[in-house]
């Protein structure tokens, strides 16, 4: 059962408590039996989210409304977590070796006929990138359910709607229409920029449509990745992003940005993968609770808390209260374990240096969790975080703490492992008094204790 930091401290200092597990902290009781504990409700609370998801542990405490006679949950935040997912990382890692395995395939085999039918997906398939998200979720959740004594789980089921997010000022029957109804793409273009070239305001000019963000940098022919340009402004911008050829413009910029739409990949990926999260989770015999995105709004709203991935799971579903919204934010970021790859490729495909088939030094794997206590130099002091090795001996530690996120040539000798790598690193992240939202709230930051 989550106690307060004041409390595991001293059950460690009487020996009465162990620490089980660093990440997140936990401490094992070596005087008591479970038979003899009682257990309050808890309730785990998802905010899925494209590139962070949202995770809150909560006690949940019954109050009777005094006119109504209704009875409304309060929350009290026992632990918060951020977890960052690399969706974007995998996609770009198998864009990548796509990409490669084409140039091979069409150099090698120009013989070879291309093959299409010859491998259907399984029904409910999801792209890896989409995938990573899911799984990594509910690794999450089922350690919390084993560390915890979760009694259900509750999740934001949002839905994004793609048109209103381009068009606020869409309604009835203009969700039938295309973006494009009545208008051919050249034709809703001039009309759309008044026949006007986007970058020296030329007119009379044939204009060309030309991509605000270019193709190969990844832009895409969505209609508010697309403007004109005259055929003088279209060759000397070329490949450039608009941010790099109008660095000296910056009104121009701003103008031309105002006109392109928010990407609505993200959007895509939430409502991709959330029947999927949601099935996942029933998987876990616990019942399961779900909450509307504008219901999660109005409960932040009308109890004054600052906007978080962490806070928003608190207030999802049927929310009256919620307490200690100040508690420190657990950051778990998806960093995986490591690569099969032996090679560091260039950006042509071809190797350019070779990777050591030797995966510890001196004990250490990229990826642990330790402690630096270095007594002398530059570098004198303690530092905790993710190291990275070096068969030097000299290793980086990643300490997520901001002005010195990684520190470097960090001898072995002063090193010592907390946790073994699990493919996440961990780093806090405490809320300033001004986040709170509360003028009277001690801002808290953890202090937790280390193992001897």
């Amino acid at each position: 059962m989550p106690c307060s930091e004041k409390r595991a401290r001293k059950l460690l200092e009487s020996r009465r408590a162990r620490v089980h597990k660093l990440f997140p902290f936990c401490i094992r009781l070596v005087d008591r039996l479970v038979a003899d504990c009682v257990f309050q409700p808890l309730r785990l609370s998802l905010d899925p989210g494209s590139k962070t998801t949202g995770v809150a542990v909560c006690r949940v405490a019954k109050t009777v409304d005094v006119t109504t006679g209704e009875i409304q949950p309060t929350m009290h935040i026992q632990f918060l977590m951020e977890l960052v997912h690399r969706g974007a990382t995998i996609k770009k890692s198998l864009g990548a070796r796509s990409a490669m395995r084409r140039r091979r395939r069409s150099a090698n085999l120009r013989y070879r006929a291309p093959r299409f039918s010859n491998r259907p997906k399984p029904k409910g398939w999801l792209a890896p990138s989409l995938n990573h998200r899911v799984e990594t979720t509910m690794t999450q959740v089922k350690r919390l359910c084993r560390l915890a004594p979760i009694t259900h789980l509750a999740q934001e089921l949002v839905r994004f709607d793609m048109q209103k997010m381009q068009n606020p000022e869409i309604s009835g029957a203009e969700y039938q229409q295309g973006t494009l109804a009545g208008y051919e793409v050249r034709e809703y273009l001039l009309e759309k920029f008044n026949r006007t070239c986007a970058y020296c305001d030329a007119t009379e000019v044939p204009l060309q449509m030309e991509h605000i963000h270019p193709k190969a940098a990844g832009g895409t022919n969505r209609i508010s990745n697309l403007t004109l340009a005259c055929q003088a402004c279209n060759q000397k911008k070329s490949a450039q992003d608009v941010k790099d050829f109008l660095a000296k413009d910056p009104k121009r910029l701003a103008k031309i940005l105002k006109q392109a739409k928010a990407p609505l990949h993200d959007a895509a990926a939430v409502n991709t993968t959330r029947w999927t999260l949601f099935n996942a989770l029933k998987q876990t015999n616990l019942p399961v609770k779900t909450g509307t995105g504008g219901q999660t709004k109005y409960n932040r709203s009308r109890l004054n808390i600052p906007k978080t991935h962490a806070l928003d799971a608190a207030c999802v579903g049927q929310v009256q209260a919620v307490q200690k919204t100040n508690a420190p934010t657990l950051r778990v970021t998806c960093s995986g374990r490591g690569s099969r790859c032996k090679t560091r490729l260039d950006k042509y495909g071809f190797p350019r240096t070779y990777l050591t088939n030797q995966k510890t030094a001196f004990g250490f794997k990229t990826g642990d969790m330790v402690i630096a206590t270095v007594p002398k130099g530059v570098k004198k002091g303690t530092h905790k975080g993710r190291v990275a090795i070096r068969l030097s001996g000299r290793f980086n530690i990643q300490t997520g703490v901001a002005g010195a996120a990684t520190v470097q040539g960090i001898s072995h000798k002063h090193c010592r492992i907390t946790q073994r790598a699990d493919g996440y690193g961990y780093s806090h992240v405490a809320q300033t008094q001004k986040e709170c939202g509360n003028k009277g709230c001690a801002v808290r930051t953890p202090r937790y204790p280390f193992p001897a």
